[in-house]
């Protein structure tokens, strides 16, 4: 069946607030007790667990970069030996300002209830201020345990104009979303970049002992080596912490151990770097070069993002104690082994890091780089999967099947298009650009925006939610974003040379999500400014044409309020409809994750016999849906304890609530006692009946600054009820899902008629739709077919 909607333009109303009757979903929404998830305080035992879990996925980048960081600064060799202590001293305050001061200081405490990177900045943002392009203030979005924000009493008039501004600009909230699909689509690219840099560099080491082998066969290994790790990525990564973690541990002890044997055997004098003078005098000398040479010095710190963007798997502690007392020692001991062979032996600048190796242990060496380096490429394919997870789930990006790998770590998905389309193109790049240095090119100028990105992010989080001192404010966004600029310039002068890869791959990936984000949001406007009134849905049900048969219906649509426009499509040319109806809101919320007795609310549609009900589904942007088995038990046990519920101890008004516009007949004050209010007239619309299954006696409801109502129990009659919905749904349960083609209006301009009607709808059929997201088998499945025109 198929019709055509147009958009009637009309603004739409974003809030509840003004509406004239109390919403139960909006009463529903009230505070909830607080999840445990996050709020628990880990043991010493528990952090140090994580902090040994957090050295196998978090450090790998951090750890192999040495292969090459010496090489990529010297690519036309060492003209002065003391140009080494230039380059160890920026190298040693380099990862002492970036890695350890920006991100285990400062970064990590602007995370999302647990998780990190750029999304969570975002998200986190977006929850305080009203700057998301897509509605997310109402009330069912913000009164959840992991969206609340416990904001000093003391506003700050700094803070509250910042705020202010913002959410009166669309210009800085499109400008927000655009540098945040920008930073993600960049580490996305990173993603293909790591694994072709990383394992490309620690094979090269073969040549030292097998000269014979020319670089096309080292990229043939390489290559080997890449299918192999991206063909077993279908296999998850549980317990993957304690898997890799002692590869990694090896892999620092042997750098490290080799950095003090190089720098006690051949110049324990490089130790003067520590000394920033020589920074000073290497710019001097060198002037234009040594500006240029920054690029290669700059890949000390790639992989530094990564500490933010896995939080979620750890805490901050567990990577604070993690990077502080292995990750960091063993960097500075590896580097300053490396400048110290390096002066005695400048001119085998070409190979420093397995040139430098003691010949005992070359081997045992060249296994553990090979180990380091697929770990530091699973380390940031596992990151582009939950990206994308995230885009997907916040409708930034075309369905694809997510598949969680662990029950025990959350983050820990797979997703099999772009696990092949990563595959394929690191293939590509690794066979393209051949060798390490080429690759290096490529590499650094997305990783440098990234940071910039959180620099500017969190500046802008210090300012509206932290409200910090104005000077600690102006000292973090100058100091870093100082060095994160010039280091960006440096390597801007290689973009003719392979630096255009990234932007150019994330120009194409922000082109889709920025797409798909746009028709996203002007579907889901034209859905809230077209939906069905409730006198219209009273006079097609109540029709004498139409019949009731048994089962449940769950009708999808993304509104969270109101009945979708959808539905009267269906009654209007299929003369049935199923005994229980459920209108079902799949609402992403910006947070990692919600719990699940937090994540389904429910209102009764009038006349009650109708025996038709709202759902909001809330699922944070690492939640999983489940099966359709699985859900649909999920949801009939809410709405069985929603039925039982509201026919006892209810939930009413929030205060401040215009009591006059309730259909309650009496309320609990403070003290005890029992007040009458006027009913609602007969033509009240829908029931303001609410529940909130989680807590049912009225001492924890009046502590909460709620008012309340005892109806007479009718046990007999809610039984039958819940007995009748039990029936229904063992009768039979039907998924009817919108399959809306959207096009743009006739008048609209070229570019907007080639984004959506082209370029949208392209993306749309080429990748999953809805049903096999959930996996609904086909004979529960009814799709309808209606042409939206925005």
């Amino acid at each position: 069946m198929e019709g055509t909607l147009k958009s009637d333009n009309e603004t739409a109303s974003y809030s509840w607030a003004k509406v004239g009757h109390v919403d139960s979903l909006n009463l529903e929404a009230a505070r909830i007790p607080s999840s445990k998830t996050h709020s628990l305080k880990p043991n010493w035992i528990t952090t140090l667990s994580l902090a040994f879990q957090s050295i196998g996925i978090i450090y790998g980048d951090l750890g192999i970069s040495l292969l090459y960081v010496y090489d990529s600064t010297f690519s036309n060799g060492i003209q002065d030996t003391n140009d080494l202590l230039g380059c160890l001293s920026l190298i040693i305050y380099t990862i002492a300002l970036i890695p350890f001061v920006k991100y285990i200081l400062i970064v990590l405490w602007a995370n999302d209830n647990g998780d990190g990177g750029t999304f969570a900045l975002y998200s986190l943002f977006c929850r305080y201020a009203k700057v998301s392009l897509i509605p997310n203030h109402q009330p069912e979005d913000r009164q959840l345990t992991h969206y609340k924000l416990h904001i000093p009493s003391n506003q700050i008039k700094r803070a509250q104009m910042i705020k202010h501004k913002l959410e009166n600009s669309k210009f800085a909230q499109l400008l927000l979303f655009l540098v945040t699909i920008m930073s993600t689509s960049m580490v996305i690219g990173d993603g293909i970049l790591t694994p072709s840099i990383s394992v490309l560099s620690a094979v090269s080491g073969i040549k030292k002992k097998s000269p014979s082998l020319d670089q096309g066969a080292v990229v043939g290994i390489s290559i080997a080596i890449l299918i192999v790790l991206f063909a077993v990525q279908r296999f998850g990564t549980d317990k993957v912490g304690f898997t890799f973690a002692p590869m990694v541990v090896v892999w620092f002890l042997f750098i490290g151990g080799i950095g003090l044997y190089n720098l006690f055997k051949y110049d324990i004098g490089v130790l003067r770097a520590f000394n920033p003078k020589y920074i000073v005098d290497y710019m001097k000398r060198n002037g234009k070069n040594g500006w240029i040479s920054l690029g290669g010095i700059f890949h000390c710190i790639t992989g530094s993002e990564a500490m933010f963007a896995d939080l979620g798997h750890f805490n901050v502690r567990a990577v604070q104690i993690s990077f502080s007392f292995v990750t960091f020692p063993a960097l500075v001991c590896a580097y300053s082994g490396q400048a110290a062979y390096l002066r005695k032996f400048p001119e085998q600048i070409g190979n420093t890091f397995y040139n430098s190796i003691p010949h005992p242990i070359f081997w045992p060496t060249f296994v553990a780089a090979v180990a380091a380096s697929i770990i530091a490429s699973q380390a940031m394919i596992s990151g582009a999967f939950s990206i994308i997870q995230q885009s997907q789930s916040l409708g930034c990006f075309p369905s694809v099947r997510v598949i969680h790998t662990s029950a025990k770590y959350e983050g820990q998905v797979y997703i099999p298009e772009i696990n092949y389309f990563l595959m394929i193109a690191c293939v590509i790049v690794c066979a393209a650009f051949r060798t390490t240095d080429n690759t290096i090119h490529a590499y650094g100028i997305s990783v440098c925006m990234v940071m910039l990105v959180t620099t500017s992010m969190v500046t802008l989080i210090m300012l509206v939610i932290w409200k910090t001192s104005i000077l600690w404010i102006a000292l973090f966004f100058v100091v870093f974003s100082a060095i994160e600029i010039v280091y960006l310039s440096s390597l801007l002068t290689k973009f003719v040379q392979g630096g255009f890869l990234p932007l150019a791959l994330s120009l194409c990936l922000m082109s889709i999500m920025g797409i798909w984000r746009y028709t996203h949001v002007k579907r889901y406007l034209f859905e809230l400014n077209n939906k069905v009134s409730g006198e219209y849905l009273r006079e097609l049900v109540s029709k004498k044409v139409i019949s009731r048969i048994p089962g449940v219906a769950l009708v999808f649509s993304e509104l969270v309020e109101g009945v979708p426009p959808l539905f009267a499509h269906v009654v209007s040319n299929i003369p049935y409809i199923h005994s229980i109806v459920v209108f079902v809101s799949l609402k992403s919320i910006p947070i990692g994750k919600v719990e699940l007795h937090e994540r389904f609310l429910f209102r009764q549609v009038q006349p009650k016999e109708y025996r038709i009900f709202r759902c909001v589904v809330r699922c944070g942007y690492n939640d999983v849906i489940g099966e359709p088995k699985e859900f649909e038990e999920h949801l009939i046990e809410h709405l069985k304890e929603f039925i039982r519920h509201q026919n006892f101890t209810h939930v009413v008004v929030v205060e401040g609530v215009d009591i006059e516009q309730t259909d309650y007949h009496s309320f609990k004050d403070g003290r005890g006692s029992f007040k009458q209010i006027t009913p609602l007239p007969s033509s009240h619309q829908e029931s303001n009946t609410a529940v909130n299954v989680s807590r049912a006696s009225s001492d924890s409801i009046q502590s909460f600054g709620v008012l309340s109502r005892i109806s007479n129990p009718h046990v007999q009659d809610v039984e039958e009820e819940i007995a009748f919905v039990q029936r229904a749904m063992e009768r039979s349960v039907v998924y009817m899902l919108g399959e809306a083609e959207v096009v743009a209006e006739p008048n609209s301009s070229v570019l907007k008629k080639i984004a959506v009607n082209h370029i949208y709808n392209f993306l749309r059929r080429n990748f999953r739709q809805g049903e096999n997201l959930m996996a609904i088998p086909r004979s529960k499945l009814l799709r309808v077919g209606m042409t939206y025109e925005i």
